[in-house]
């Protein structure tokens, strides 16, 4: 399995993260796909490493951190960590409206830049979208020349959402909140295709059922993917390696 939005660096995991790692490599989790909250985050992934895990460094500022870290030079601080051979996505960015609306008009900034980064450096763009969905799509179809590729993380949006993400080239990560009950994401994901999924945790948040409201962890993917076998009528095997398959070719690796 390969979890493609984990924050696994982050200090949640501080106290036991090899315990993490031991169940993440028991459960069958081979690759870590590790997307930034802010610049500093880098600093973190760096210092990790377990056996028979390959973990992906990615570079962004999340959209509800741009304040202070979105400034005149933002746009070649981002290039030169992007292009780096190390670096395998860009983000997370994307928009966030719940939280505040105070900088609505920086994050647009702030995702744009990432896009315009995403596009020279041809690697894939990690969306973050709460709240926001109208005006994310939409700068992104204004941004979409034939070379944006990319994850709107956790999709929870409506069937024709979900198209229109996917006829902009965008994938759709798939985490714990399809597990939920009464969250309605498992009727939605029922009716696209599962070639343009790909799965998540977002560790250590949105746990899936039964770990709900505990702390997330890689290992719990495999509640997700039980979900997606019942969904899709596969076997665990195959929607592990369909989606394994679309992560490698998005990520080239």
């Amino acid at each position: 399995m390969i979890d493609t939005h984990s924050h696994i660096y982050l200090s949640q995991f501080d106290e036991d993260r090899a315990e993490v790692m031991a169940r993440a490599a028991e459960v069958g989790i081979e690759s870590i796909f590790m997307p930034a909250i802010d610049f500093g985050s880098i600093i973190e992934m760096e210092k990790l490493s377990y056996p028979g895990i390959t973990f992906y460094k990615m570079a962004g500022i999340h959209p509800c951190d741009v304040e202070g870290n979105v400034g005149e030079n933002f746009a070649e601080e981002l290039y030169n960590l992007c292009v780096k051979d190390d670096c395998y996505g860009v983000g997370e960015t994307g928009l966030d409206y719940y939280w505040s609306t105070d900088f609505v008009e920086l994050q647009k900034k702030s995702l744009r830049i990432h896009c315009r980064v995403a596009k020279q450096v041809q690697n894939p763009i990690i969306l973050h979208n709460r709240e926001s969905t109208s005006d994310l799509l939409n700068l992104i179809e204004k941004e979409q020349d034939g070379r944006l590729t990319g994850i709107w993380h956790c999709f929870n949006g409506t069937v024709d959402e979900g198209k229109r993400a996917i006829d902009m080239g965008l994938h759709l990560g798939i985490g714990g909140v399809v597990t939920f009950k009464n969250g309605g994401v498992d009727k939605t994901v029922a009716q696209l295709p599962l070639d343009k999924m790909v799965l998540e945790t977002d560790a250590p948040y949105l746990s899936p059922t039964p770990k709900r409201g505990k702390r997330n962890e890689p290992a719990f993917m495999k509640f997700t993917v039980k979900k997606l076998a019942d969904i899709f009528e596969m076997s665990l095997e195959e929607v592990v390696e369909k989606t394994s398959v679309v992560a490698r070719e998005l990520f080239g690796v």
